[in-house]
């Protein structure tokens, strides 16, 4: 299974690439779409909405996993994470491809086990759990392969479920 996890943002929109085989992970590929802030935003979310279909035709995912976006005190920062998202999400839907959203907290709890975890600890276990031996830079990245470790993680128990009961209908036939 492949699975391409983004950390969306209008100046920065991360991207990661997980394979999973059984219990194991590991990173295939990762990277950052930036844009600069000065320019027109059509053009950059089609900077972002093209760079995202450029990795899916590289990589042919799976699965999309994206991060939720986060309300906190700057309206206007998430409503700019939400335009990144639209464009990364576009890319997913032409590709074919569902896309399962995440808030941090839920993908901090996943990956970490703890919600309120600091991006340093994040970075640290998804280097361990997908076998790197370094840290994924910029930090945009270890959050895209973050979010692509929490989804693995979280759909791997309804992928078995479905699994056993597709062989138990079999038997039944």
């Amino acid at each position: 299974m492949i699975i391409l996890g983004i950390d969306p943002g209008l100046l920065h929109t991360g991207w990661g690439v997980i394979e999973t085989q059984g219990s194991q992970m590991r990173a295939r590929a990762y990277g950052c779409i930036d844009t600069k802030s000065g320019d027109d935003l059509g053009m950059r979310l089609q900077a972002i909405n093209q760079g995202i279909a450029e990795v899916i035709d590289t990589y042919h995912p799976d699965e999309c996993a994206l991060e939720d976006v986060f309300f906190g005190v700057d309206a206007k920062a998430a409503f700019s994470v939400g335009e990144a998202r639209a464009a990364a999400i576009l890319a997913a839907a032409h590709a074919g491809l569902e896309v399962g959203q995440y808030p941090p907290r839920q993908v901090k709890q996943v990956v970490v086990g703890v919600g309120g975890a600091e991006k340093s600890q994040v970075t640290y276990m998804v280097r361990r759990q997908l076998g790197l031996d370094h840290d994924p830079k910029p930090d945009h990245c270890s959050d895209a392969l973050a979010i692509g470790l929490a989804h693995a993680l979280l759909t791997r128990g309804s992928r078995r479920q479905q699994q056993a009961a597709a062989t138990a209908q079999g038997e039944v036939a």
